[in-house]
């Protein structure tokens, strides 16, 4: 396996992992031209924050204290608002041993910084090992109270990048609640049982049967998935568990996702429609990736921090999330 980490929104470019045959291929959409990193592909493999999701209205309360964030055209805050940390150049360190091999990325956010309180010191570790694990992990102080939520936006298409789209995929997710939508991609405010839903993938299910569901859920989100699960296991965690698999039968490439997080999201690239274009030259079309994005909860009630998710001054926020690969029928 190799990979490329970009400064840029300290993002992944790119992964090189083999298949059943030992033939390598890149799994990671990323966008060909700078431009597009910096409009329809800014969240293409990026460590996004302050807050990853959507803070709805920008209104973030801590404590007594309601913070307006700056906000997006829509009106609400997402993934850190429209000069988040994807957009920004981070400091890079390599570092390289016997059996891994990784660069260390640095950003420092000043108080105010699209809205959020105090200023904040960011760090993202990509570690490569013998193994193939890749693991990311993010460290963040603050000198106040503030809402921290770091997180990769990777697009995964386990057959290549450039090979189609995923609904050939199959995918487990190990949870037993998920976050329903409102309109306008909202979260509803509460947790809902995963039974007799789409949602139920605590046993693997192909991605084109779960997205044939006739679910009103599906149809809020515009036609696909772009939900949050509730992992087994909960917050709090100081080491990471499973939250899921992702295969892909044609290449027998398999992905599994460890996490020290809460919560995933998932996101299943039904938005995509060809104006991404490519690291080969080709677009990126309806469910060309899918996004397993590892997070806090979302903000339940409405701009309530979770205590999860809030970070003080003399503590240190960190999450580990882990991507595992194995070949199957090899």
């Amino acid at each position: 396996m190799s990979a490329e980490v970009r400064t840029l929104g300290a993002r992944l470019h790119s992964l090189v992992v083999p298949d059943r045959w030992g033939h390598g291929a890149d799994v990671v959409l990323a966008a060909r031209d700078s431009e597009a990193v910096r409009g329809a592909a800014r969240c293409f493999g990026a460590t996004v924050g302050r807050c990853a999701g959507r803070i709805v209205r920008g209104r973030l309360a801590i404590g007594d204290t309601v913070h307006q964030l700056d906000t997006q055209e829509d009106g609400h805050t997402t993934n850190g608002g429209p000069h988040g940390f994807d957009g920004r150049l981070w400091r890079c360190e390599p570092f390289h041993s016997a059996h891994r091999t990784g660069v260390r990325l640095f950003l420092h956010s000043p108080d105010g910084d699209q809205g959020f309180p105090g200023a904040l010191d960011a760090q993202v570790t990509y570690t490569l090992d013998r193994d193939d694990n890749l693991t990311l992990s993010y460290q963040a102080v603050a000198d106040a109270p503030t809402a921290v939520d770091l997180a990769n936006h990777v697009y995964w298409n386990l057959e290549g990048h450039n090979r189609g789209n995923v609904l050939a995929h199959h995918l487990r997710v190990d949870a037993s609640q998920y976050v329903p939508l409102a309109a306008g991609r909202l979260p509803l405010g509460s947790y809902r049982p995963v039974n007799a839903s789409p949602f139920d993938l605590r046993r693997a299910r192909r991605l084109s049967d779960v997205l044939t569901s006739a679910d009103p859920q599906l149809a809020l989100a515009a036609g696909g998935i772009d939900h949050d699960w509730v992992l087994h296991g909960g917050a709090g965690r100081d080491r990471p568990r499973r939250a899921a698999l992702l295969y892909a039968p044609l290449s027998g490439r398999c992905l599994e996702v460890h996490t020290t997080e809460p919560a995933l999201r998932v996101r299943t690239g039904h938005g995509l429609s060809g104006g991404v274009i490519g690291k080969t030259g080709r677009p990126y079309r309806v469910h060309a990736g899918v996004v397993l994005q590892p997070r806090r909860l979302p903000a339940l009630p409405e701009g309530a921090v979770d205590a999860y998710a809030l970070l003080r001054p003399g503590e240190v926020y960190r999450s580990t999330t882990i991507f595992s690969f194995r070949r199957i029928g090899a």
